[in-house]
């Protein structure tokens, strides 16, 4: 058996995440990439959807999560994108980064992220 991981790269969605009062507030964009390590190869040979990870649906629950509840730390918005992409039974682990372009640091940078890896066994 071969390693198949489905990626998903640059999803942009505007949320409210933050410690700071005026991130919740305000708002800002948030940028998700996901790896997905499927537990089987079976897809390569079955070309059937049913044999691998829907990409599309995650890519509205995770853009519903980042929109949706706000939490404190980057941190645990990983581990909430990685624990509903773990419920999908073909996905044997997942790495989530999530990045914040516009932080509210004075200096200048390209963004902060959290990356966040996560196999089924260790939830």
């Amino acid at each position: 058996m071969s390693d198949v991981v489905v990626r998903i790269r640059g999803l942009e969605v505007g949320g409210r995440h933050g410690v700071l009062d005026a991130e919740r507030v305000l708002g800002q964009r948030f940028v998700v990439d996901i790896d997905m390590v499927l537990g089987h190869d079976r897809s390569t040979t079955t070309d059937d959807l049913a044999d691998t990870v829907d990409y599309a649906s995650i890519t509205e629950d995770v853009a519903g999560i980042v929109a949706g509840e706000p939490v404190a730390l980057l941190e645990r918005l990983c581990r909430i994108i990685a624990e509903r992409v773990l419920e999908e039974q073909v996905v044997r682990a997942v790495t989530v980064t999530v990045a914040k372009p516009h932080v509210a640091i004075r200096h200048v940078l390209d963004d902060v992220s959290v990356t966040l890896h996560l196999e089924r066994d260790a939830r």
